[in-house]
């Protein structure tokens, strides 16, 4: 029997009343996104949780990696590298000499004028590393303000994505550009949204720099006294773009910099592994999509760890397809029950949804989600849009629901890709 055929029937009873709470799975999906940025990196930073991944990825990347004001999330960003350092030297340990008092005091002379408020900080000495925040008050609103003090490999993964703009048609920022400063330092200057699909007016304006010696320091503000749940203060942050990059090039922060353990140098990946189980999410859901036959150029793509996607366009409309591989977890068999699912022989359950991909748009999104006997759950979704919280660009999406199916169900997503 087809494959539509024999889903006809989840997808009658999904169709237009496939209205789930998007908001809560993006504040989920958002935070599983930050844990996958750390534990991937190693350096720094329920339900259906990761069916809106690719909007909270997005988020973590540029709104909020370097805020620090999330308990849970500290505790994943800040872990402290272990194993050897470069040249097989066994890294120095932070000595504690720049305290959270001397990085509130660096803050407060860096910001032009007004009344920083409720600052809070870590030293050097915190295992959690160093991060100072406030509320922020030129006379026009108040705005949270945060540095995040870090470092890296300044070759590696986590550099380069901190320091590249995205996809604008997925993540949906309003303005991001990337400066080659004099001594070799990257920059990256990024406008968006607290929360990618906007039911909210906060923004947040951040600046990220890192140097040729692995110094990464981040910078965020907000149009609020809060990144989230508090009312939005005014129009825009305060800080404008020149001001943001004088707060993260200043000299300043380098005793506290300085202090920090260097980090072991990434591994480089393989370039062209065979095996599904060896591939990121993103060169996987590529290599597959290209196995299906399909023309169609693809015209952006990225991810990281278990999140994966591309966008492709026939000419007709650029069509965002996601793909998110979780194992196991808490709840992660929610969703599957007997009346919207299909269990297959080897005991794979499936289940196809047709419906909206946000609330009140007209993105349409297509999806199987799958999860298999040991716990790993793969979904695949396309979109008649590149960007789910958008506009439509085509009639459907560029996938179908038979090819969604293959992929998903695609021998190989056999071990954690985080």
């Amino acid at each position: 029997m087809p494959f539509e055929d024999e889903l006809g029937a989840a997808l009658r009873r999904t169709g237009e009343g496939f209205t789930t709470d998007r908001h809560a799975l993006v504040d989920a999906g958002e935070q599983r996104g930050r844990r996958m940025v750390a534990r991937r990196r190693a350096a720094v930073v329920g339900g259906s949780a990761l069916a809106l991944a690719v909007i909270a990825t997005a988020g973590a990347y540029t709104g909020g990696l370097f805020d620090g004001t999330d308990t849970a999330h500290r505790a994943d960003v800040a872990a402290p590298p272990t194993g050897p350092g470069r040249n097989g030297e066994q890294p120095r340990t932070s000595t504690g000499t720049v305290t959270a008092e001397q990085l509130i005091a660096n803050l407060k002379s860096l910001l032009p004028g007004g009344e920083l408020t409720g600052a809070e900080a870590r030293g050097t000495g915190d295992e959690l590393g160093p991060w100072v925040s406030g509320v922020y008050d030129d006379g026009k609103g108040k705005s949270a303000v945060s540095v995040r003090l870090q470092r890296v490999d300044p070759n590696g993964n986590l550099a380069r994505d901190q320091t590249e703009c995205g996809d604008k048609s997925v993540q949906g920022y309003d303005d991001c550009r990337t400066e080659q400063l004099a001594d070799g330092s990257r920059l990256m200057l990024h406008k968006g949204y607290e929360y990618p699909d906007r039911r909210v007016d906060t923004k947040v304006w951040s600046a990220t720099l890192v140097t040729p010696q692995g110094f990464m320091v981040g910078a965020s503000e907000w149009n609020a006294a809060a990144e989230k749940d508090a009312p939005v203060s005014r129009t825009d942050p305060p800080l404008a773009t020149e001001e943001l990059k004088t707060l993260v090039i200043s000299t300043l922060w380098h005793p506290a910099l300085n202090d920090l353990p260097t980090v072991e140098p990434e591994a480089p990946q393989e370039q062209s592994p065979t095996a599904l189980r060896d591939r990121n999410a993103g060169a996987a859901l590529e290599h597959l999509i290209t196995g299906l036959g399909v023309k169609t150029p693809i015209v952006a793509k990225g991810g990281q760890g278990g999140y994966g996607y591309v966008v492709l366009d026939d000419g007709s409309g650029r069509s965002l397809v996601q793909i998110n591989i979780q194992q196991g977890g808490e709840g992660s068999d929610s969703g599957f029950t007997a009346a919207d699912a299909t269990v297959r022989p080897d005991g794979t359950k499936v289940k196809a949804m047709v419906g909206r991909a946000t609330k009140g748009k007209d993105v349409m999104q297509w999806s199987v989600d799958t999860l298999r006997e040991d716990g790993l759950r793969v979904l695949v979704s396309s979109f008649n849009g590149a960007d789910p919280n958008g506009t439509p660009t085509r009639d459907s999406p560029a996938l179908t629901l038979g090819q969604l199916h293959e992929i998903a169900l695609a021998p190989g997503w056999n071990r954690t890709h985080n």
